[in-house]
């Protein structure tokens, strides 16, 4: 794994897209002209889990067309560990303020992370300006298992405790599990397996009874089956024809549980010290979406591109305090702890 060095050691959404557009970027000059040679070298990409999940496919997909527009390489580095915690830490510690060095993270469960236990650094000493997707929430089974239909799950539920697959404990698929065992009277034991590829090994072995993870992470698994999504529709039916919608099974009230919302973040005091290069990066980021290569990028990457939704830094902050919002609200479930 990459071990980057700073220079000091060295020497709701596609609605809220185009206003956060027009607002990030206004009408300037080249913003090529501004940043007045930026990049001139590699950026660095820590990348807060393990390498091999969403977030590693969607970041190759990302970066291998963004080079165009930025001219230079980047390089990852994942640093898994402590639901994230691990890779937030070392970025916010080691990295230089200087848009060289990028954070690339699941907004829902690192968010959620800090509802449940705050960092060390400040939250507004980081924030995410580009969001690559909006992935939702699902439960699946193994194509093995004896678990057909959810109601299999909630049945089974209901007279022993059943083990459930996640990437982390702290994530918006999880909380739609929790809700859904509060809701039916079933019983979950939620099991972190430490990232989205160990979340599909458990499931597929039979280590645990049932999995939540994001949809694209499921959908084209030949030995998976998704039950049932966290959101107010089915987007890929013809792809997902067993997924019941969990608010219209169960009740349950939620609001759409995005638990892929992946996005490149940034030390805030960049867009200060550096705001030419700062808006190169959302800039060219944009391009991205607008090119050809990525939608053909994605779609080999066995991702849909339906999930492929651009956020610029407006629309990342609106889903930031969403989240948030429904974290306070479950913090209860999140914790383990009675509301006082």
């Amino acid at each position: 794994m990459p071990d980057f060095e700073t220079p000091s050691r060295r020497g709701f959404l596609k609605g809220m897209n185009a206003l956060a557009w027009a607002g990030a970027l206004g009408t300037v000059p080249s913003t090529r002209a501004l940043a007045a040679g930026f990049p001139e070298r590699n950026l660095n990409i820590y990348v807060p889990t393990r390498a091999g999940g969403g977030a590693d496919r969607n970041l190759r997909a990302f970066t291998g067309v963004w080079k165009k527009y930025l001219k230079v390489d980047s390089e990852a580095a994942f640093y898994p560990g402590a639901a994230g915690r691990v890779g937030y830490e070392t970025y916010m510690g080691k990295a230089a303020a200087d848009g060289y060095h990028l954070l690339f993270g699941n907004m829902g469960p690192e968010v959620l992370n800090w509802v449940v236990k705050k960092p060390t650094f400040p939250l507004d000493a980081y924030h995410y300006f580009l969001q690559v997707d909006a992935d939702p929430s699902i439960v699946f089974t193994s194509t093995e298992s004896k678990f057909k239909t959810i109601d299999d799950i909630v049945a089974e539920g209901r007279k022993r405790t059943l083990t459930v697959a996640t990437s982390r404990l702290a994530h918006p698929a999880s909380l739609g599990a929790l809700v859904l065992a509060q809701k039916t009277g079933a019983k979950f034991n939620l099991i972190p397996l430490s990232g989205g590829r160990n979340t599909l090994a458990g499931v597929t072995t039979g280590e645990t009874d049932f999995g939540v993870l994001p949809a694209s992470s499921v959908i084209s698994r030949s030995k998976l089956k998704i039950v049932m999504i966290f959101d107010d529709k089915n987007p890929l039916p013809k792809l997902m024809p067993d997924a019941v919608i969990a608010n219209e099974q169960f009740k349950l009230g939620l609001p759409p549980l995005i638990g892929g919302a992946r996005a490149f973040g940034i030390k805030s005091e960049v867009a200060e010290k550096f705001p030419d290069r700062y808006k190169f990066l959302t800039e060219t980021g944009r391009k991205v979406f607008e090119d050809p290569d990525y939608k053909a990028a994605v779609i080999k990457s066995k991702a849909p591109w339906e999930f492929s939704v651009y956020g610029g830094p407006e629309a990342c902050k609106k889903y930031v305090a969403y989240i948030s919002e429904i974290g306070q609200q479950y913090k209860s479930l999140l914790t383990g702890k009675s509301k006082s």
